[in-house]
């Protein structure tokens, strides 16, 4: 390494074919620009090993369910639950056992070129996933809780093949044709659901930022419908909108039609 220039170190760093030597050498070579590139490397290798190990504590409640036997298990959650204006969506998926992508994490948790990402690549790494859109207009007849459990439902009712096991963000759903566990905060601790939570809050922003081109006073495109002070004073300047979620407080207080 010490008769290569610092161009074709950082080629040979970025193509990752450190030998152990290499790295001996890296770290004795005096010149800065050799030193900047292995403190890099060294920075890049620690954030893997931290998102290696985060990836397994996130499969842990999926490992538990192999191990008892199930062969497929799917992860549920919901994206629009407390926005006033929009669907609530729900996901479902089931990813195959030795599914891998570092960095996977609640949906949330994410910038939105990441979740854009990661919504490819589960969709085409997923063994089955469903995704079910329950309109504003559901919601204001059976309550946001139940038009969310209904969500749920129609997206599993899409999975192929049937779960084993189901894995479910919070919310419980009973009488289900597998066995089930609600998980407090599950996007943040099974990997499934934060698959799931990706796709549906990927999809349901899609929908809103399509609703901000007929309707822009609100600004959904930003805030995706939740009641920030630009959509709540768009809100009583404008009236609501078809999309707006007229048994929520806010909206009704201000709904003039």
């Amino acid at each position: 390494m010490k008769n290569k220039s610092i161009a074709e170190i950082k080629q040979i760093i970025d193509e990752n074919n450190l030998s152990d030597s290499d790295c001996s050498d890296l770290q004795r070579d005096s010149r800065k620009g050799v030193q900047k590139l292995w403190k890099a490397y060294e920075q890049g290798q620690k954030k893997e090993k931290e998102l290696e190990l985060h990836f397994l504590e996130m499969c842990q409640y999926e490992h538990k369910n192999y191990t008892n036997g199930c062969e497929y298990i799917a992860g549920i959650d919901e994206a629009g639950r407390g926005p006033l204006a929009g669907p609530v969506v729900a996901a479902a998926v089931i990813l195959p056992r030795n599914f891998k992508l570092l960095g996977l994490d609640d949906s949330k948790l994410l910038n939105e070129h990441k979740r854009n990402e990661f919504f490819t690549l589960i969709k085409e790494q997923a063994i089955s996933f469903g995704i079910s859109i329950v309109s504003n207009q559901k919601i204001d007849q059976v309550n946001i809780y139940e038009a969310t459990k209904i969500a749920m439902r129609d997206a599993l009712s899409q999975l192929d093949p049937c779960p084993d096991h189901v894995l479910i963000d919070a919310v419980p759903l009973e009488h289900l044709p597998c066995t089930s566990e609600s998980i407090t905060k599950g996007d943040q601790k099974s990997i499934t659901i934060a698959a799931a939570s990706v796709l549906a809050k990927v999809t349901r922003d899609t929908i809103m930022k399509k609703i901000h081109k007929d309707f822009p006073f609100y600004d959904f495109e930003s805030n995706m419908g939740y009641g920030t002070k630009h959509h709540m004073d768009a809100l009583k300047q404008h009236g609501s909108t078809p999309f707006h979620r007229k048994s929520f407080a806010p909206v009704k207080n201000t709904f003039s039609g």
